[in-house]
């Protein structure tokens, strides 16, 4: 894929703020400064998308309603061409509202109302913690004889004979659990459980979000076989032809 890139943990991580309220976006760094990370604003939604290409970022917060390009639109881009971990801020509660931003990529969320830079930087913590533990780690996945699936822990990428699958930082813990346990059936709880940290409250719906994106993006691999198999009352197992 062309201009892809992946996420590396670094010595000093680099957020980029996407928001258009200068007094927040102000707070923000300031915060974010106080914990160790530098960062960089932009207040235009046209400008996200070329920042992200230029400075790299380690983690984006992504604010939804922006002059310009709105986060949604911005947040659909990202997904073509960076697993860069996102965390959108929103002024909306609604459920609905939130699961749009998980079906478009989007790694966490959480409401500016009330605002709490100091939860954000939680946030920001526990996600960029998450993505250089699975970069540390070597894989400790049992290796499936001529499976067509490989697992990259140290590369946080999967392929498919070969093939780089373009997947958010939830998708690839996702599919890392499902194929340590070929044929082993995970309830919404214990998946929820592999995909977040504290700081998080999510819904069951959640979870039935990520499976449907990543059901997307292995459907062409395996053309008229569905890999990750619904279990009536109980969750998902996964499984590949062989």
């Amino acid at each position: 894929m062309n201009d892809s890139f992946q996420f590396e943990a670094p010595a000093s991580a680099e957020i980029l703020i996407v928001e258009d309220e200068p007094k927040l976006a102000d707070l923000l760094q300031k915060y974010l400064a106080a914990a160790g990370y530098s960062s960089h604003h932009v207040a235009h939604g046209d400008e996200a998308v070329p920042a992200v290409r230029a400075r790299r970022p380690d983690l984006v917060l992504l604010d939804i309603m922006l002059p310009g390009r709105n986060g949604w639109e911005i947040c659909n881009e990202l997904r073509s061409f960076t697993d860069v971990p996102v965390l959108m801020l929103t002024a909306r509660v609604e459920e609905e509202d939130r699961l749009r931003g998980l079906e478009l990529g989007a790694d966490d969320y959480i409401c500016k109302t009330p605002f709490s830079p100091r939860e954000i930087v939680a946030r920001v913590k526990s996600m960029l913690r998450r993505n250089g533990r699975r970069l540390r780690v070597a894989s400790d996945m049992p290796a499936a004889a001529a499976s067509p699936l490989a697992i990259d822990e140290a590369r946080h990428q999967a392929s498919i004979r070969g093939e780089v699958l373009n997947l958010t930082p939830l998708e690839f813990r996702l599919l890392k659990t499902f194929a340590g346990a070929p044929g082993q059936v995970f309830s919404r709880e214990q998946l929820l459980n592999h995909l977040h940290d504290e700081y998080r409250s999510v819904t069951d719906r959640a979870i039935d979000t990520h499976i449907k994106n990543l059901r997307r993006k292995l459907e062409p691999f395996f053309p008229g076989h569905n890999a990750i198999q619904a279990v009536y009352g109980v969750g998902y197992s996964f499984g590949l032809p062989e």
